[in-house]
């Protein structure tokens, strides 16, 4: 057998080892090149975006009303609550909000003596349970940055002691340093197992209305958890 090579396999040969590895080397070259770019886009986006997500709410009782009504069978009943300092915090990109608004369950007044003190011996109870408070988790909708947006609000409301899971229809105004909330809802009271202080002679619900508008300064905190108002 003829162990002959012909130069055509020999050409063929010595262009496949020689360009071969050329090509692997630009390939592999480019793509170390261009990875770390790639990562530090990613990684600052990232960041930028963990700023943006993290607000807190902080509530000003100065700007803060509650405001309940109570219908009764010859006139409508309206009283206020007083609100705690409280804060919320909130995650635009997941929706999740913590936090709490407190108020004070003996700031309750209706404008007449003898009423506050059997509102407050017999229904609230308030020496015993001296705060009502407000345990949000979620928002169900989209918050805008700037403007009005509608969204609901989930979370647990704690009176007399129990702690109830409601969702209520939420008003938000946002802005770079403010934010309000004005919310309505209803409390069945008596239904929540509180004393309906109706008479033989004068019926009232047994459910009232809250209306609470909220106030207060905004803060968004950054990558290493420093704040910026």
């Amino acid at each position: 057998m003829n162990a002959t090579i012909s130069s055509t396999t020999i050409s063929s040969i010595t262009s496949s080892s020689t360009t071969r590895p050329a090509t692997s080397n630009h390939w592999i070259s480019r793509s170390f090149i261009s990875r770390p770019f790639t990562l530090l886009a990613l990684l600052i986006v990232g960041t930028v975006s963990a700023q943006a997500q993290q607000t807190t709410l902080a509530l000003d009782p100065s700007k803060t009303t509650v405001k309940f009504t109570l219908d009764a069978a010859l006139h409508t009943v309206h009283g206020t609550f007083r609100v705690k300092p409280s804060a919320l915090q909130f995650d635009s990109a997941s929706g999740l909000l913590s936090g709490e608004i407190l108020v004070d369950a003996k700031s309750g007044e209706t404008g007449n003596g003898t009423r506050d003190r059997k509102m407050h011996k017999d229904v609230l109870e308030s020496e015993r349970y001296p705060e009502i408070s407000f345990h949000p988790d979620r928002v169900e909708g989209a918050v805008a940055s700037e403007g009005k947006s509608l969204v609901k609000v989930h979370g647990m409301f704690r009176i007399h002691g129990v702690d109830r899971e409601i969702t209520v229809p939420a008003a938000v105004e946002m802005s770079a340093d403010s934010w309000t909330a004005t919310v309505h809802f209803t409390v069945p009271y008596a239904k929540w197992g509180m004393k309906n202080p109706s008479t033989f002679f004068l019926r009232v619900s047994d459910s009232v209305e809250i209306d609470l508008v909220a106030a207060g300064s905004v803060a968004h905190s950054g990558a290493g958890g420093d704040t910026v108002q």
